[in-house]
């Protein structure tokens, strides 16, 4: 059975850049826009164009060297916005204007100070004036994770007459549990007229960690578009991780959901945005953070040297990293010693293991991590003669 593809909208160079001191110039744009496209993203949101001059210049140059992915400008409900990012994706192969509207309560009443029907009609002539200039137009409710379902249904259904072929539905606040965001996905599906003609589209922030789990709760309910950031940057707490929801639906086969992401570039690609950003990547962070595929308990370190997949559920290679890392402390086991001593030329009997693994404690105490130049010293410690095979 072929699987469902779920397009992956890579919003790192808008959404992403939106984290304070991680603003890149337009040459550092260009380098991580093209990786992106080699990665495999379907959709590029390249910037803000009206926001400023900097910031228009780096979607025109965006576009003009993609050569895969659509590249997309956003856009406030406001036609001045509109024109100026058609402008900046005059050379886009296929571009997309990402233009949408406020649509809770709170951001009506205080946000516009205005009503239901003015924001459905600003909708209504966002979407329509957007699609004077280019075919595909993604529509965002804004604050929809807090918008009743019910009038999110009327807005949705509106912007799809207009024209518009995706809907981007924001937890803007990150606040849906991944239940809750779920069924309003479902009810988007079932109750919006013309449903059938556009997108659904996760866009979920994470300010309470439910980011990915909302994004996932959301494909599986038939949203067929997540919009996400290389290791999950953005505003506050951060975005949907694209590595995370990538290997999520490939570790996932049951739910017959995949991208078009070449996972192997993805350790590669965190690290290139993790220097070009400024923006260090936790150690325990899913997929590929440092200490992903790390193993320092002996009891982990021994099941995962007799079979990877005692503690592993993902190959390190299929991500871009070269092996799991068996790290040498004083948690580690005569098991672990063995395989690192091995690794650095020295291949150890039954009896030498116990002397030099009483040797290896006494210096394990004194350090977080035994290093392979440690295990040499180790070696010469215990006196037992042992001649490296290098």
């Amino acid at each position: 059975m072929s699987k469902d593809k779920v397009q992956i909208f890579d919003t790192t160079l808008r959404d992403g850049e939106q984290v304070p001191g991680c603003k890149l110039d337009t040459k550092q744009k260009l380098v991580i826009a093209e990786r992106l496209d080699n990665l495999g993203v379907d959709v590029i949101e390249a910037g803000f164009p009206v926001s400023s001059p900097g910031d228009f210049k780096s979607v025109e140059e965006i576009s003009k060297i993609v050569k895969n992915a659509t590249v997309c400008g956003l856009t406030r409900a406001v036609r001045k916005d509109i024109e100026v990012a058609a402008a900046a994706l005059k050379y886009a192969k296929i571009p997309r204007i990402h233009t949408g509207i406020g649509t809770s309560d709170s951001h009506i009443l205080h946000k516009f100070k205005s009503d239901r029907n003015a924001i459905i009609e600003r909708a209504i002539d966002a979407v329509s004036y957007a699609k004077t200039f280019v075919e595909d137009v993604e529509f965002y409710a804004e604050d929809a994770g807090r918008t009743d379902n019910e009038f999110l249904a009327r807005v949705c259904e509106a912007v799809i007459k207009a024209g518009a072929t995706v809907l981007n539905i924001p937890d803007t606040t990150g606040y849906c549990l991944p239940d809750e965001y779920g069924a309003k996905i479902k009810y988007l599906k079932e109750n919006v007229k013309g449903i059938h003609k556009a997108i659904l589209s996760c866009h979920c922030h994470n300010d309470l960690g439910l980011a990915t789990a909302n994004s996932i709760a959301g494909v599986i309910n038939g949203a067929r578009q997540i919009e996400c950031t290389i290791n999950g940057i953005g505003e506050r707490a951060g975005n949907t991780s694209l590595e995370e929801v990538v290997m999520i639906l490939r570790q996932h086969p049951n739910l017959n959901l995949d991208t078009n992401i070449n996972s192997k570039l993805l350790y590669s690609t965190s690290q290139m945005v993790s220097q070009k950003m400024g923006m260090m990547v936790q150690p325990n962070k899913a997929i590929v953070g440092a200490n992903a595929f790390a193993h320092s308990s002996g009891i982990h370190q021994d099941g995962v040297i007799k079979n990877r997949e005692t503690y592993e559920i993902i190959d390190p290679e299929d991500v871009g990293v070269n092996e799991s890392s068996i790290v040498l402390t004083a948690r580690s086991g005569r098991a672990a010693l063995a395989y690192r001593a091995k690794k650095v030329g020295y291949e150890l009997t039954k009896v030498q293991l116990d002397d030099v693994y009483k040797e290896f404690l006494k210096f394990a105490d004194r350090k977080k991590e035994v290093l392979d130049d440690d295990i040499h010293e180790i070696i010469v410690a215990s006196n037992l003669n042992i001649e490296s095979l290098t």
